[in-house]
């Protein structure tokens, strides 16, 4: 009886110890899990977040709890401004800093607003969840340069949010920004595409397809079939280009199609049409069922890509 139970108490040993490493590797969390619980709150929990309204105050206030407990200490930035009606709203920006090594910033931003009737899944809770999810990633490292992470409010009434976060930044302050990164609509796009200036401007989107190409990451970018939106380029119509406007360098990560339609990167995908701003497609169960895996790989690539980048971005020599 003794021998017995001796032979089991190895038994149960042996299966406890081969089973320690097995529940370690799972422990793990694949790049975009994180990103996508936080898709799936705003989705779920708030749903559209319509410019000065109360949803958008909660998304708001989502984010700040999220960096909070992530360690951060966000400002609210609240702003007046106009709706597509004429009606005077009230938006906010969310705005928070992880000092590093450098003093020398680089702004990384995402709009959290939708329009109205919309989940906002893919424009642009994908953005925001990818940008959260780097956030937690560097929560215990040191950054070679200071990460300024921006969340806007109001850019589906016309990027009201970032054009007034750039009226506040100070000539110093706009001369001290390295670059800026824009995250908008990641998932739904048949490609992912990182965009950026154009000559010399477009380093930051160089660096991130060749970090791209060394992850063996499944980015490119415009091919210029449009000669209105040169290689490499993209239109006006996020929030990188406010930043633009004052001549910082940028870097916009996207999903969609540039082969389709215009040429203009508008028609998302070949299988059913643009996906934003469509009360029915962009939600969470039209894109999970008719693009199976598609958020998931969208999210794990481009929270890699957002995350090297960050970490090894290099600014020229002047």
């Amino acid at each position: 009886m003794i021998k017995k139970q001796f032979v089991l108490l190895c038994c149960l040993i042996l299966v406890f110890i081969s089973f320690v490493p097995l529940a370690t590797a799972k422990s793990k969390t694949e790049p975009g899990t994180i990103a996508a619980d936080h898709i799936f709150n705003l989705a779920t929990q708030i749903g559209d977040r319509v410019a000065g309204t109360e949803d958008e105050k909660r998304a708001a206030q989502y984010i700040v709890e999220v960096l909070r407990k992530l360690g951060l200490h966000p400002e609210i930035q609240t702003f007046t401004t106009t709706n597509r009606a004429g009606e005077t709203i009230v938006s906010q920006n969310i705005i928070a800093k992880k000092i590093g090594e450098s003093d020398r910033q680089i702004i990384v931003g995402a709009h959290y607003d939708t329009v109205k009737g919309v989940q906002g899944v893919d424009d642009n809770g994908s953005g925001v969840g990818v940008i959260l999810e780097a956030i937690e990633s560097f929560q215990h490292k040191k950054m070679p340069y200071t990460l300024t992470f921006v969340f806007f409010g109001a850019e589906e009434i016309g990027t009201k949010g970032s054009e007034y976060y750039t009226s506040q930044m100070t000539p110093k302050e706009i001369q001290n920004t390295v670059a800026m990164v824009n995250l908008d609509s990641l998932i739904a796009g048949d490609k992912m595409y990182v965009y950026g200036g154009e000559g010399e401007d477009g380093w930051v989107r160089d660096q991130a397809l060749d970090l791209a190409k060394k992850k063996k990451l499944n980015v490119e970018t415009n091919p210029g079939l449009n000669p209105e939106y040169p290689k490499g380029s993209t239109g006006d119509w996020s929030d990188h280009a406010a930043f633009k406007k004052l001549g910082i360098p940028f870097a916009y990560f996207e999903a969609t199609n540039w082969a389709l339609g215009d040429q203009d990167g508008y028609v998302q995908t070949e299988k059913h049409g643009a996906i934003w701003h469509n009360p029915e497609k962009d939600s969470l169960n039209f894109i999970r069922s008719q693009f199976p895996g598609r958020m998931e790989e969208r999210l794990h690539t481009f929270s890699i890509l957002l995350i090297e980048l960050l970490t090894h971005i290099k600014e020229p020599k002047k």
